[in-house]
């Protein structure tokens, strides 16, 4: 009976990348990616610009440095996210995804909350540049995860023969004949 489901069994890899690339984890991160870029867009251009305009001479250095920086990040972020979604919908490999997204600066997108000025930055500014860097923070996790098992050897899942629920109930009803 063992012998017949190991010689029928089949394994099949289960690739993390592609399980996390369909996910609704990586649906909605996207979606939150790139609703973000377009409300900082919209900040950037409206009301930032006017609420940018009455800051002190400190803040208003601030307020340029640290827009600049936000808009960097999110470019780097969504460059990220729709390098994912291209490998999800089958538009790249996820090699030719792995050479382009050396070219995508994850780590390196700081910001200085500590800073001069960043206590005088509009309230909106500082809300956007904090969920930026929740939402760099989960995507750099995410890509380490992808990368250490990209690197790793595919996980080997057996498959389990469709009948052998009835072939174990027939061994165990006739005994130890060979049902094969």
């Amino acid at each position: 009976m063992t012998d017949f489901i190991t010689q029928s069994a089949a394994t099949r890899t289960i690739s993390f990348v592609d399980r996390l690339a369909n996910s609704e984890m990586f649906s909605a991160l996207y979606r939150e990616g790139m609703s973000l870029v377009e409300e900082t867009a919209a900040y950037l251009d409206g009301d930032g610009r006017q609420e940018s305009k009455s800051l002190p001479r400190s803040a208003s250095l601030t307020y340029a440095t640290e827009s600049m920086r936000l808009t960097t990040r999110l470019m780097q972020l969504a460059s990220w996210l729709l390098l994912q979604r291209a490998v999800n919908e089958g538009e790249m490999t996820a090699e030719q995804a792995g050479s382009e997204k050396n070219k995508v600066r994850l780590d390196k997108l700081s910001t200085s909350r500590n800073g001069m000025g960043w206590d005088e930055l509009p309230r909106r500014l500082q809300d956007l540049i904090e969920r930026s860097l929740r939402l760099q923070e989960r995507i750099v996790h995410i890509d380490r995860m992808i990368h250490e098992h990209a690197d790793s050897e595919p996980v080997a899942a057996p498959q389990v023969h469709p009948l052998s629920h009835h072939m174990e109930r027939l061994h165990a009803a006739f005994g130890a004949r060979d049902l094969n």
